[in-house]
């Protein structure tokens, strides 16, 4: 069974999360301070230049550097960060069904705005930096679309290369783009250094004395640029926790912040001119170079989202929130970094419907942002309930509700954007939560009615056994599956029925997929035996393990001498294959029966997700009724 293993601190492990991890937070101040400076209703003086400014960077320490850096990402089950993988580690620990069955509900919500914003990030992005040709020449701008198009379409096809290989190729030029984003800043900022009193927040609570209103619609902008702190979280089993902070901490925050303070400045030099006042930085004859610059940059953006709405997928069906989907592990050395065909397309496939239907930034602006804020407000409330049931009541507790409160005022502020495009992610995250409700109820329903089949005396495998004593024995090894503790799996049933033979050495397997992302490497199996030549075998994974069943047998041979002349490479495999059938005649169940069967069928062959050998499986199914 292959193990994982965290990503080493090294400069190339940083270099790769700078290419992967921060292209979403990292491409903000093209689109953050803009809609900021432009707030309805408001008069852009002294104090909302000030006021703002120091909103946005306090956002920045508060939101990434405490919550995520300093107490999320030290959350970590086993080694992997995001909201299910935090979800996980609070169904281990905790003893209250309810709880856990709110804070369910509360994964689903959130791990569904999380994917609802993976689809607007790449589109919005790409096309605000290509959008950077029309202020060159407006002759460029029917071109937009279609290039945004080709650069998207081509991320897409990249992702089978995986994130390490993505992240050395984009490493290099986000260090390139932070380097000139902070150049850009300090160019601006040392013609009005008077910006730097924007660091003290008692400027936040001088513009929301006299200001409040504006204050409060200026939070719905502010938020922006915070957008991708979920991606550092759920990216952070493809390259560790340390590489992702000492990249933010020396790299990405410092450059950020004096980006942000370099257009503070530029504002209250030209408040009159704060259209675009990232662009109103760049000199006339660099603004083609930084054109080009941006949208690589904006590229790498979307790859932070992408890459999270893998894990986040992949994190979900191991949960059973979602179906199985195929897994391709892109990295030998860590198992962490994956590529889902599956999310892929679809992704990709809405991500283009949404840059040719929207056709600009613009019209996807008011769209981004509220997604990110509700998965942060329930990242931040599950740490919470996490930590009371731990018992842990440190300062870092009372730390992380008091920057709940502030995320509160970002959640309130953009619900007024969604009869302007907030509907758009919070349609999509409609339409995965209830996908996710269906799977997890029909899941429950498939698997009580099996356990009631299962549940008769005569299904037991002592029952089974007893049944071929005037049968006989033949050479060999057989792996029978199964879903239930000390139940014969159909196959073996069937196999006693029709030839009244069984082989020399039976071994039952069930494999049970724990709540924690890696599990220790003992203790891991339970070897029952049932008669001779015939065991029980019991083998505990975590849920982001990759794993085969012949390595598997292969560990539980090494570790039980009677199991000693088992040989994986010659062992035939029986899988019990079962498919959904409704059988409800209300139209409402009938339609949710109707789904679940239909999600059931998306996920790909067993005997390939378990890496059985095709010319030594046989597969014995049957329809259950739920």
């Amino acid at each position: 069974m292959a193990k994982r293993t965290a990503a080493p601190a090294s400069a190339g492990a940083v270099i790769g999360a700078l290419g992967v991890v921060f292209g979403d937070i990292g491409t903000s101040p093209l689109y953050t301070y803009q809609t900021v400076v432009n707030t309805p209703h408001r008069t852009l003086d002294r104090d909302l230049i000030m006021g703002t400014t120091s909103m946005i960077i306090w956002a920045l320490l508060l939101v990434v550097t405490v919550l995520y850096t300093r107490l999320l990402m030290r959350a970590d089950n086993a080694g992997e960060g995001g909201l299910l993988a935090l979800f996980g580690l609070l169904r281990l620990r905790s003893r209250s069904t309810r709880v856990v069955a709110v804070c369910a509900a509360l994964a689903m919500v959130g791990a569904a705005t999380f994917l609802g914003d993976a689809v607007i990030t790449p589109a919005v992005s790409v096309l605000s930096a290509v959008e950077g040709l029309e202020s060159a020449d407006t002759g460029l701008a029917p071109a937009v679309v279609p290039i945004a198009v080709v650069i998207l379409a081509a991320l897409f096809l990249l992702q089978r290369f995986g994130t390490d290989r993505i992240g050395r190729l984009f490493g290099p030029i986000m260090i390139i783009w932070f380097l000139v984003a902070a150049g850009l800043g300090l160019s601006s900022l040392i013609r009005t250094p008077e910006v730097l009193q924007a660091l003290s927040p008692h400027w936040i609570v001088f513009l929301v004395v006299h200001q409040p209103w504006v204050a409060f619609v200026a939070l719905g902008g502010v938020v922006l640029a915070i957008t991708g702190a979920e991606a550092l979280y759920a990216d952070m089993g493809h390259f560790g926790r340390r590489p992702i902070v000492l990249a933010w901490l020396a790299v990405v925050f410092p450059a950020l912040v004096i980006n942000y303070l370099g257009q503070g400045a530029e504002v209250l030099r030209t408040p009159n001119d704060a259209a675009n006042p990232f662009w109103t930085l760049v000199p006339d004859r660099a603004t083609i170079p930084m054109v080009v610059l941006a949208t690589l940059a904006t590229i790498i953006a979307s790859q932070a989202v992408i890459s999270g709405s893998f894990s986040v997928v992949h994190q979900a069906g191991r949960l059973g929130l979602l179906p199985h989907l195929l897994v391709k592990h892109t990295s030998t050395h860590n198992s962490r970094q994956i590529f889902l065909p599956a999310v892929n397309t679809m992704v990709a496939v809405a991500v283009l419907t949404l840059v040719l239907t929207f056709r600009s930034s613009a019209a996807l602006t008011d769209a981004y942002g509220l997604a990110v804020t509700i998965t942060i407000v329930i990242t931040t409330v599950i740490y919470l309930v996490l930590r009371q049931t731990e018992r842990r009541w440190s300062p870092g507790f009372f730390v992380a509700a008091g920057i709940l409160l502030v995320m509160l005022l970002f959640l309130a502020a953009n619900l007024l954007k969604i009869p302007t495009g907030g509907w758009l992610p919070l349609g999509i995250a409609v339409v995965l939560v209830t996908i996710m409700g269906i799977w997890t109820w029909g899941d429950r329903r498939m698997h009580a009615a099996l356990q009631s089949d299962a549940s008769t005396a005569e299904h037991s495998i002592d029952a089974a056994l007893a049944d071929l004593r005037k049968g006989h024995r033949v050479p060999g090894t057989a792996v029978y599956l199964t879903q239930s503790a000390g139940v014969a799996p159909l196959g073996l049933r069937a196999m006693i029925d029709f030839t009244r033979a069984l082989h020399r050495v039976v071994l039952i397997l069930r494999v049970s997929v724990s709540d924690q992302a890696l599990l220790p490497p003992t203790g891991r199996t339970t070897v029952v035996t049932h008669g001779p030549g015939v065991f029980e075998i019991e083998c505990r994974v975590g849920y982001y393990e990759r794993f085969t069943v012949p390595e598997l047998i292969a560990a539980v041979r090494d570790a039980h001498p009677e199991l000693a002349g088992t040989d994986p490479r010659t062992t035939h495999f029986v899988l019990s294959h079962v498919s959904p059938r409704h059988r409800s005649s209300a139209l409402v169940l009938s339609w949710r029966q109707r789904i679940f069967a239909a999600l059931h069928r998306l996920g790909p062959p067993r005997a390939d997700v378990l890496g059985l050998p095709t010319d030594r499986t046989i597969s014995v199914g049957r329809d259950v009724s739920f």
